[in-house]
Order: C-alpha cells, then sequence, then structure tokens
C-alpha cells in the first residue's frame, strides 16, 4: 500500500525531487547522456536501443521536428560507432493527427537508419493506436523488410491473434518479422487487457512460445526472473540459435539479473531513454512497478 501511495502522490511532487530518482533509468536530457551511456553499455556487452522521450503531439510542426531530430540522433550515434538500434513512438510523429504524414515521417527515419544497416523498432502505445500502428508496420516492413519492429504487449487480450494473423500476412524465412514482446504498461480496461500477474505471465510465455516455434524474431522485454528462466527453457525446447532472439531491459532496471544473462552468452538490448519529458517517462514507469518506490525514498532522503 506504501508503494502504491509514493506512485500515485509522486507526479505532483517537484521536478527537481523527481529527477533524484529518474536519473537512474534516464540517461539524460541531451543525446550526448545517451551517447555516453550507449558507450558504458557497450562496454559492459550490451547493446542498446535509443529513445527519444516523448509522445501525443498536438501540432504537426512538432512531428517535423521529431523527424528532424531523430535522423541527427541516428547520424550521430552511427558516427560515434554505437552498437545499438533505435526506437520511435507513432504518436511523437502525428498517429493520431495525419496518419499519413505520420508514416512520411517514420518512412525518412527507417530509410535513414536502412542507410547504415540498422534498424527502427515501432513502439506499441495504448490501445487506440494499436490497428494504426499495425498497419504502419506493415507498410513498412513491405519496403524494408530487414530494418523495421514492433512491439507487442502480453497484457493485451487481442495479442496473440495479431502475432498469428501477420505470422500468416507477413511472414518469410529471408525476413521474419522482428518484435519486442513485453508485459504491458499503458492503463487499460479488463475488456481489453489482462489484469492478474499470473495471467499476464501465462500469456506472455504463450505469445514467447509461439514465436520462437515459427522461428519469428522476438525480443525478449522483461526483467521478470521467471519469464527469463522460463523463456531460457523455450529456446532450448525448440533448440533457437542465439541469432535469433534476444533479451531487452531497460536502462538502469535489474542491472544484476541482465548481467547475468550476458554471462549466459545471451544478446541483451538495453532501451536508453533521453530527452525532456523525462518526467512524464518516470512516472508511467512507477505506475508500472509501485515497488519502485523504495528505490525513490531512497533517493529522495538518503545521502550517498
Amino acid at each position: 500500500m506504501f508503494n502504491k501511495f509514493i506512485a500515485w502522490i509522486l507526479p505532483i511532487f517537484p521536478k527537481r525531487f523527481v529527477w533524484l530518482f529518474s536519473k537512474n533509468y534516464i540517461a539524460g536530457p541531451y543525446l550526448k547522456d545517451a551517447i555516453r551511456v550507449g558507450k558504458e553499455l557497450n562496454s559492459q556487452g550490451a547493446v542498446t536501443t535509443i529513445d527519444m522521450l516523448g509522445e501525443f503531439i498536438s501540432d504537426l510542426k512538432e512531428a517535423e521536428e521529431n523527424r528532424k531530430a531523430y535522423i541527427n540522433i541516428i547520424e550521430t550515434a552511427e558516427k560515434e560507432g554505437i552498437r545499438g538500434n533505435y526506437s520511435v513512438k507513432p504518436t511523437m510523429f502525428g498517429l493520431l493527427l495525419d496518419q499519413e504524414v505520420c508514416y512520411q515521417n517514420i518512412r525518412e527515419i527507417v530509410k535513414t537508419a536502412a542507410s547504415h544497416n540498422n534498424f527502427v523498432r515501432i513502439d506499441m502505445e495504448d490501445s487506440p493506436c494499436t490497428d494504426m500502428e499495425i498497419a504502419l508496420y506493415k507498410k513498412l516492413h513491405h519496403e524494408f523488410p530487414a530494418n523495421v519492429g514492433l512491439v507487442f504487449q502480453a497484457y493485451m487480450r487481442r495479442t496473440f491473434n495479431d502475432l498469428k494473423k501477420l505470422y500468416e500476412e507477413e511472414h518469410t524465412d529471408e525476413h521474419p518479422n522482428n518484435y519486442r514482446l513485453c508485459k504491458g504498461i499503458y492503463v487499460e480496461s479488463k475488456e481489453i487487457a489482462f489484469k492478474d500477474h499470473d495471467e499476464i505471465n501465462r500469456h506472455y510465455l504463450e505469445d514467447l512460445e509461439f514465436l520462437l516455434k515459427n522461428k519469428e524474431y522476438v525480443g525478449i522485454a522483461t526483467h521478470d526472473s521467471f519469464l527469463i528462466e522460463n523463456a531460457y527453457k523455450l529456446i532450448e525446447k525448440y533448440q533457437v540459435p542465439k541469432d535469433k532472439f534476444e533479451f531487452q531491459m531497460l536502462y538502469g532496471v535489474t542491472p544484476k539479473l541482465r548481467q547475468s544473462v550476458i554471462d549466459k552468452g545471451y544478446k541483451m538490448r538495453v532501451y536508453v531513454p533521453f530527452g525532456d519529458d523525462w518526467f512524464g517517462y518516470s512516472t508511467r514507469r512507477l505506475k508500472e512497478n509501485p515497488k519502485m518506490a523504495s528505490h525513490i525514498m531512497k533517493a529522495l532522503f538518503v545521502k550517498k
């Protein structure tokens, strides 16, 4: 109850206090911070996906600015030799304002990444965006089959059927679909999303088994040791080569568990967020995992 209470009141705290907690989970406000963290993670044996924070814009001028910023992110990261790729949220590029403008913006970003033989992950946002983001992925996947992927959230009741349908429509042996599979973070109704922890885990493993069995590339995105141990079992069951999947985690979360996965010889990709919208990102992470409240209280009141 204490953790949930802290998660509820944190958004009304002054931002300077919240930053004491947030700095452990966000590279910083600037691209140079993401580059610095990317190099640190590379030295530890992990690859990255860089994400500029922000979503749900209200003006298409912002979408254009975000497109230019992402192209600069890619060019800078490639020049700096960062081993990693890039994540984008379609609502930052006009998805809810003009779907064609959004497509053109993200297409330019994917094209830029493809010119460096690299890759862009389309993040999945809340349920009103799901159909639009699947359609966006399909359109881009046809043109850039090796350079674009999508995120699915296991707590969504529709996810397994979406994965089956995309397998039938998009999968080829040369270019399988490329997904990040996570539990899900947005607040959805019980009609749309599973709510029980064990039920979500059960569906996560059901989705994961489908993807591994059918040779889709999957980023196993979780900090749940139970899911990781069961992922190991599924990988062994289907004899999945190590270059056909990876594990993924958020920057600053469960670093010891992350290192244990790396030490087993598995590919680990760390999601590296940066930018001005760190406050919104931090409060969403806390609502997803109220247990982090104890870390916040330590950061706020205990001097190191």
